[in-house]
């Protein structure tokens, strides 16, 4: 679907000429026929002074259908408190910087500190 298209039925549909559109939105008449005609692209704030002078929601710029398109299910976003350590901010740059200087670690020495951060995370749990 071509938005211009799109605007040009809604327009016809509601019984106005591009006069009126211009009188409701301030946009020039030859900017809104460049529009419909598929030349201009316009931005999203032109597009909700359309849907203004439409009389119409937004959503019906891009959606055919009477009702407001179902929303899929998407995941929830996480909060403060499922954002792990070390994913974001200055304790991403920390946790950077361990995985490099782990990289250049003997295995042994590697397991050594996984063993003493174990026993540091249980003290503290406790």
């Amino acid at each position: 679907m071509i938005i211009g298209d799109r605007l040009r039925a809604l327009r016809e549909q509601k019984k106005l000429s591009q006069g009126e559109i211009e009188k409701r939105t301030g946009l020039l008449r030859c900017y809104i026929s460049r529009v419909e005609n598929g030349h201009t692209v316009p931005a999203v704030e032109t597009l909700e002074k359309f849907a203004r002078a439409l009389e119409v929601p937004v959503y019906q710029l891009f959606y055919d259908g009477e009702e407001p398109p179902k929303l899929p299910d998407l995941p929830k976003r996480k909060n403060a408190k499922d954002i792990g350590w070390g994913s974001s901010g200055q304790s991403a740059r920390v946790l950077a910087k361990f995985c490099r200087l782990l990289g250049h670690a003997s295995e042994n020495d590697r397991q050594l500190l996984f063993f003493m951060a174990q026993k540091m995370a249980r003290s503290k749990t406790s």
